[in-house]
């Protein structure tokens, strides 16, 4: 059998905790309840047993030795996101431009695939996709 995790957390830097748990909360993602709620950290459920930390900048320094990514200058890695629908992309990206976000790149619609994405607040790269696996077996 395949090695699969039973629970995924990634931890993501921020400047500020408040303003970014305001962010993913006006994008319409829940507070995971299980995960302290404080100026250091939030836990933000992002899918089925998937969350994402986000990390106040000084407390992520001291998980670890090695420098964080200046991520107006370098791109550490994109988190990928899949939606039900072409029009759910939309909405997100143009919920999270109108939350304070920028836009990433043009929206790309390869028929079985539609892509588009956002930078947060903090610089990280977001890519939101719809995917018609009917039309991708084709």
């Amino acid at each position: 059998m395949a090695l699969t995790s039973a629970f995924t957390s990634f931890n993501l830097p921020v400047k500020n905790v408040e303003q970014s748990k305001a962010f993913f909360t006006g994008l319409g993602f829940e507070l995971n309840p299980q995960y302290p709620d404080n100026e250091t950290s939030v836990a933000i459920v992002i899918g089925d047993n998937l969350q994402v930390m986000l990390i106040k900048q000084a407390f992520f320094n001291t998980l670890t030795e090695k420098e964080s990514v200046d991520t107006s200058k370098y791109a550490q890695m994109t988190i990928a996101l899949a939606f039900e629908s072409r029009e759910k992309v939309d909405e997100i990206v143009n919920a999270a431009v109108s939350l304070g976000g920028k836009l990433h790149a043009e929206p790309e619609d390869h028929g079985f695939m539609y892509h588009w994405g956002f930078v947060d607040l903090d610089g990280h790269l977001w890519a939101i996709n719809y995917m018609n696996m009917d039309a991708a077996q084709d």
